[in-house]
């Protein structure tokens, strides 16, 4: 008999069967028996389904009367029951005709409901069958699945999912129907039909029983089926399920979820129950994860007890190695930002990506989060308190990390989180919604909480005026005096007293994020307000004037400068002045632009740093033909602009913007510009003062220099490769390389902070074109002339051409004493290519020539190299060789790129003798060398390194490689004026990296040099000779990272706050904040100085993952005691013993894992972290690891080890490329890719592992189950196959619920790989 056979003869048994009444196990008993006699498969039957749903649904009626259908229905429940026919089919075929007609069939659907509840969900073993292809495909047919969710049902998990939710969603909707309220949801209608289509014709057709009863039955059956609604949301498989359709059909789930959430708030059946809401809440919520339990409880299974207490305690500065700790990234970051180097990066993305990412890992509130943020950015203020005096950036600098930056990164995050919000379509994702919504709140709460740290809100004397004026301001509008009359200029906070919260919230409300409700915080207005007077100056001042049209006269000039703008309006008007105004008014406005509008107008500093960029690539006007002619006829405000931006303090604020690109392609344009012009092109400005086009190209050049890695040494450019440090390798392609990519990328293009309002100038860059190199010829040129002199030695001068004139002309006129004394151009350029030239002399000696600085920058490099191989030769005197070196760099001072770029590739060559620092010749630093070295002891004491000797006692000289020794000496030359202000915010830092790639004590030398030269920098100089103890020296290096995890954890004895935490990883800053001079450096801080000078940052992230084995070491022995570790073992709900001790060793254990993390990062950027996910930890796994010798710690390393190296690994991951759904490289996927092959290689026994094997099983679960929680973006970007693997992996570990949301995490693809293991795991 064939299986069709089979079926029609079960169809007529099952008819005759009926007729007898024959018993339903007689029945079950004879279909089976004719099954295995025919031959055929008769577990899960279609046909059988069939044939049952057509005994139980004879016509429309949804079910025969009397004793024939109740029998159908129990050779239903015994086929079922015996797996004689599919559960799914069944249920499917029944509920499309027994829901529809449940009024009139109230009994069949009460039976219908019992048959669902007890095999309508039994997949573990139906999906084994062999016919299970075909039953999805009757059931698809039946239910149009793959129609309305859009999703093939061809896999067998996918079509799982769909089911359960079109089975749930079915009953919700009858629910709904019961009592009229499908007319409340947006479709106004069922999914599936809840009435039959023609009701006329199926009332004639039975005949009812007593009206009351079948009401009584209706209102029965809808609190049944609540009941079983609650049913299946209770059962942890349903609930696993439906969590995958939450994932990953988020259109249809929305719309199930949003009817749920009518049923549970409406019903009056389930409000009339004793049914719990609780299960409707949960999914309603989205707080049930795949496994059917709290997100809370899923926390504690993948991850140990780790101590978890707010930050609540103000404790100052001190924050110990605690919760608080694992805040470390953040003040990291921060404070590696004002180190004085220029990144072309934006903070405020990178900022608000830590920010996200630690309150992920460390699962915080945002309260939290914006606390450890607003605390980090004030401790970097509250480290300048007594800042050293040196040509770096200081509190300015800082208070823009605070006031302006931080702000925005905050601002970001909740834009974000708006932006989701107001693009979902999903109105039922109810939590969602109120998390978003809260972030507002969170950050209020965050400010007033940040009211009780009272050490860190004392702000430093000099912004005392401006924390006043918040403090003011907010007790006039509490007053209700009108605060936008300008009478703000005048009480000047003379009335309250403010402090850094103040200025904080000013920030916040100027960005939107706060409203005016914030003045009447409790406790924030001291005093009372009522005693301002309300007689307002009749006389407005200062911008109340120019905003009324006074015009810029030299005496409102000086007052806007020393004011900053207080409103968007007032700067709008300034920037319009500076492009329409008249010439003079331009120049002025450009002035007050770059004054303390732009360094201490933190409300607006965003806006404000645009204009200048906008200032310097004006835009063609309609009546010029050329770019250049625009920019030269705008010389003089492009010079104010360029001489006002030029300080230390200003060139960060742009970094930290993400402005450098942009502000570079304005550079370079205007270099190309002005350095075409002779000098005889000049302007006198209003004060009489006269500029050349010298200047301006001069301003301009050495500003762009500065804003690339053009003063460290060449060996970063040739040798180190990817181990360089991070951002060494900026050039100018790679600035205009970003600059297009932002000016091209619609993501970045005037992108709306907080909704609030833009300015119409600043919405688009100046060009939207992409720019390259080739743009500017006269700049390239330079730029190979610039790069030949660093890889070889100069040649290809030949006799007669301009550039050899130029050469003899300049060489005569820097030396023109020498020449007077007998010595001639020529025997002093020590070259036969350099004859004896005329050159101007005699009374025109005081005349350089007048030609075009690329002309004269062109000659440069060969005029130093005769100066230099004379004064070797003995041919010009050391001061001689400084003094014509300092006139050339007074005649063009951009020269000074070109005579540093030389000197710094010669000291790399070794093949000039050294000077001999005697005081003759050369200066010596003997009066200071033992000073400087007592110093650099007590700098370094932290730490533990040994300073070489300084000072040896006999008769030795010091000395320099010649060319360092003249770059010195130049320096030295110049007074620390203004006007010398552009030649050493250059040299200076070039020299201090010169000095420290050569061998010691060179560095040592020049910092006593410039002592001598300039005492009151004396602890900025020694200081930085005291970081070239490192530089030489990797073992110096790796003792001061051990310094720095000692320090941070609280293990070490010498660091300077034993406390552990932030305090004593970076400590107050450095400087002579003791009575007996320069007190030892915190570790951290002389780390984040010193790295960008390693050679090899590889070797560092090594030395990196062995200290943080070493760390987690000692914590194992030193907080788990040997004797209570055999008792620390996990439960099922949690750490039954040791619990405490544990949660500290854990909480260590994260602190030195994001540590380690942040070092890394920071030392090498994405390059370096590629490098340790991809190769190091893989090839520390491969090796043998002996962690436990003797077995101090019970083997208790090994689990804290494994965890520490998930966290390592996550923690690296996460700053490099961050947590967001699209990442910023595509290095990331390559990168976890790489990684999780490695994992499931591993698990499959394809490699061979030469670690402890906990360790190994630790590290896979702990660093998995971080990545499943807080970065499950990651997941994605892995190729499903190797997620399977290592879900199969996992399972032989028994960690089912990991290999599950490890699929679950992995998107659409992978939902009905998930929905199997599921089911599989079914117990």
């Amino acid at each position: 008999m064939s299986s069709s056979a089979w079926v029609e003869w079960a169809a007529e048994y099952t008819k005759a069967a009926q007729a007898e009444a024959r018993p339903p196990p007689e029945w079950a008993a004879r279909v089976a028996s004719a099954a295995r006699e025919s031959g055929v498969d008769v577990l899960w039957s279609a046909g059988l389904a069939e044939v049952l749903a057509r005994v139980l649904l004879p016509g429309d009626g949804g079910g025969g009367g009397g004793a024939s259908a109740a029998a159908g229905w129990k050779y239903a429940e015994a086929a079922l029951a015996a797996r004689l026919a599919s559960p799914s089919l069944l249920v499917a075929l029944l509920s499309t005709r027994v829901i529809s007609h449940r009024f009139s069939r109230p009994m069949a659907y009460r039976l219908y409901l019992e048959l669902l509840r007890r095999h309508g969900f039994n997949f573990r073993y139906q999906m084994k069958a062999s016919n299970f292809r075909k039953i999805m495909d009757l059931i698809d047919e039946n239910l149009s699945l793959s129609k309305i969710f859009g999703v093939s049902t061809c896999q067998p998990g996918v079509f799982v999912v769909h089911f359960v939710l079109c089975i749930l969603w079915q009953l919700v909707d009858a629910i709904l129907d019961d009592e009229g309220l499908l007319e409340l949801t947006p479709e106004k209608k069922a999914q599936w039909p809840t009435r039959p289509e023609d009701v006329s014709a199926f009332e004639g057709t039975y005949i009812e029983q007593r009206t009351e009863k079948i009401e009584k039955l209706q209102k029965m059956n809808s609190v049944i089926t609540i009941e079983l609604i609650e049913h299946l949301l209770r059962d942890k498989v349903i609930t696993r399920i439906l969590s995958l359709a939450r994932e990953n059909m988020q259109s249809h789930w929305g719309a199930f979820i949003s009817r749920l959430h009518l049923l549970a708030s409406n019903s009056s059946a389930l409000q009339n129950s004793t049914i719990s809401l609780e299960p409707f809440q949960q999914l309603i919520l989205g707080d049930c994860n795949v496994y059917g339990e709290t997100k809370h409880n899923m926390r504690k299974r993948f991850h140990p007890t780790v101590a978890s207490s707010p930050l609540s305690s103000p404790n100052g500065r001190c924050l110990g190695a605690s919760y608080s700790a694992l805040w470390i990234p953040i003040d990291m970051y921060l404070e590696d930002c004002l180190d004085g180097s220029i990144a072309a990066t934006n903070s405020i993305e990178i900022l608000s990506g830590l920010v996200k990412a630690l309150q992920a890992v460390n699962r915080s509130t945002w309260h939290d989060a914006f606390l450890a943020l607003w605390i980090a950015s004030l401790r970097l203020v509250q480290r300048e308190r007594e800042p050293i005096e040196g040509p770096v950036p200081h509190l300015d600098t800082r208070l823009c990390m605070l006031l302006s930056i931080t702000t925005l990164a905050i601002a970001d995050i909740i834009e974000e989180a708006d932006s989701l919000c107001n693009e979902t379509e999903l109105k039922s994702h109810v939590k969602e919604k109120k998390a978003i919504g809260n972030l507002r709140k969170e950050l209020m709460l965050s400010l007033q909480t940040l009211g009780d740290y009272e050490s860190l809100l004392v702000p430093p004397p000099c912004i005392i005026p401006a924390a006043n004026q918040a403090a003011t301001k907010a007790a006039m509008f509490i007053s209700g005096i009108n605060i936008s009359n300008g009478y703000m200029e005048n009480v000047n906070g003379r009335n309250y007293s403010g402090n850094m919260q103040h200025l904080i919230v000013e920030s916040c409300i100027s960005r939107n994020l706060l409203d005016t409700s914030a003045y009447y915080w409790p406790g924030y207005i001291s005093g009372h307000a009522n005693s301002i007077p309300h007689t307002l100056p009749s006389q407005l001042a200062g911008w109340s004037s120019f905003m009324n049209g006074a015009p810029l006269t030299q005496s409102l000039v000086n007052m806007l400068l020393s004011t900053p703008a207080s409103s968007l309006a007032e700067l709008e008007k300034l920037f319009e002045t500076a492009v329409n105004g008249s010439d003079d008014d331009k120049v002025s406005a450009a002035t007050v632009l770059c004054g303390a509008t732009l360094l201490r107008g933190w409300n607006f500093q965003e806006h404000t740093v645009r204009l200048v960029v906008k200032l310097l690539s004006p835009s063609d006007p309609a009546d010029y033909s050329g770019r250049e002619s625009q920019l030269i006829k705008l010389g003089p405000m492009l010079n104010v602009i360029l001489t006002g931006i030029s300080p230390v303090d200003y060139a960060p604020i742009f970094s930290f913007h993400g402005l450098i690109p942009e502000l570079a392609a304005a550079l370079m344009a205007i270099c190309e510009a002005f350095g075409c012009l002779s000098p005889t092109v000049s302007w006198t400005l209003r004060t009489g003062e006269k500029i050349s086009a010298h200047t301006v190209f001069s301003n301009a050049f050495i500003l762009l220099l500065r804003l690339w890695k053009f003063n460290h040494p060449p060996l970063e450019y040739c040798v180190m490769g990817d181990g360089a440090p991070v951002g060494s390798q900026l050039t100018p392609e790679y600035l205009l390389l970003l600059r297009n990519s932002q000016v091209l990328s619609p993501s970045s293009l005037a992108k709306q902070r907080n909704g609030q309002k833009q300015l119409q100038v600043t919405s688009n860059p100046s060009s939207q074109h992409p720019i390259f190199m080739d743009s500017f010829p006269k700049l390239k040129l330079w730029y190979r002339q610039h790069q030949a002199c660093l890889a070889s030695t100069l040649s290809g001068l030949a006799h007669g051409t301009p550039v050899h004139n130029n050469v003899d002309s300049l060489l005569n006129l820097m030396f023109i004493k020498a020449n007077k004394g007998g010595t001639s151009i020529g025997s002093l350029s020590g070259s036969s290519s350099i004859s004896n030239s005329s050159g101007p002399g005699g009374d025109d000696s005081h005349l350089w020539p007048q030609l075009p600085a690329w002309e004269i920058l062109e000659a440069v490099p060969f005029v130093v190299d005769a100066a230099l191989t004379a004064c070797s030769h003995g041919r010009l005197f050391p001061r001689e060789l400084a003094t014509g070196l300092k006139d050339l760099a007074d005649f063009l001072p951009a020269s000074t790129a070109t005579i540093v770029s030389y000197f710094s590739a010669e000291v790399t060559r070794g093949v000039w003798k050294p000077a001999f620092m005697n005081g003759t010749d050369w200066p010596s630093p003997a009066a200071n060398l033992s000073m400087v070295e007592e110093h650099i002891k007590k700098i370094v004491a932290a730490t533990g390194v040994d300073v070489p000797r300084l000072v040896t006692g006999g008769s030795s000289l010091a000395t320099l490689p010649l060319p360092l020794a003249a770059f010195v000496s130049l320096t030295i030359t110049y007074k620390l004026d203004k006007a010398s202000e552009r030649f050493l915010n250059l040299a200076g830092p070039a020299l201090e990296n010169l000095a420290a790639s050569c061998p010691w004590p060179s560095m040592a030398i020049v910092a006593a040099l410039w002592t001598q030269k300039v005492k009151r920098w004396s602890d900025f100089l020694v200081f930085s000779a005291s970081r070239t103890v490192f530089h030489h020296n990797n073992d110096a290096v790796e003792q001061l990272l051990r310094s720095c995890y000692t320090a941070a954890l609280g293990m070490s004895s010498t660091s300077v706050c034993s406390c552990g935490g932030v305090a004593s990883l970076l400590g107050h800053g450095f400087g002579s904040h003791c009575s007996g001079g320069l007190s030892p450096v915190a570790p951290g801080i002389l780390y984040l100085r010193i790295f960008r000078c390693i050679k090899d940052c590889s070797i560092l992230a090594e030395d990196i993952l062995s200290l943080l084995m070493l760390s987690v070491k000692d914590i194992a022995e030193t907080t788990v005691p040997r004797h209570r570790s055999d008792k620390l073992k996990k439960t099922k709900y949690g750490m039954r013993h040791g619990q405490v001790s544990l949660a500290a060793a854990m909480t260590q254990v994260k602190v030195a894992a994001s540590l380690g993390a942040t070092l890394v990062w920071l030392s090498g950027g994405t390059a370096l972290v590629q490098s340790l996910i991809q190769e190091m930890l893989p090839s520390w796994f491969l090796s043998v690891q002996n962690l436990d010798q003797g077995g101090a710690s019970g083997g208790m390393v090994y689990k804290l080890g494994g965890h520490a190296l998930a966290y390592f690994a996550v923690y690296s991951g996460m700053f490099a490329w961050g947590i967001d759904p699209t990442p910023v490289s595509r290095r990331r996927e390559r990168v976890m890719r790489s990684h999780f092959e490695f994992l499931a290689s591993a698990l499959d026994g394809k490699i061979s592992l030469g670690c402890d094997l906990s360790l190994w099983r630790t590290y896979v679960s702990g660093f998995l189950g971080l990545v499943v929680e807080c970065t499950p973006c990651w997941v994605q970007e892995v190729d499903l196959k190797v997620l399977r693997r290592l879900s199969s992996g996992l399972r032989q570990w028994s960690e089912d619920e990991l290999a599950v949301a490890l699929l679950r995490r992995a998107g659409l693809e992978a939902m009905g790989a998930a929905a199997e293991l599921i089911l599989g795991s079914e117990r």
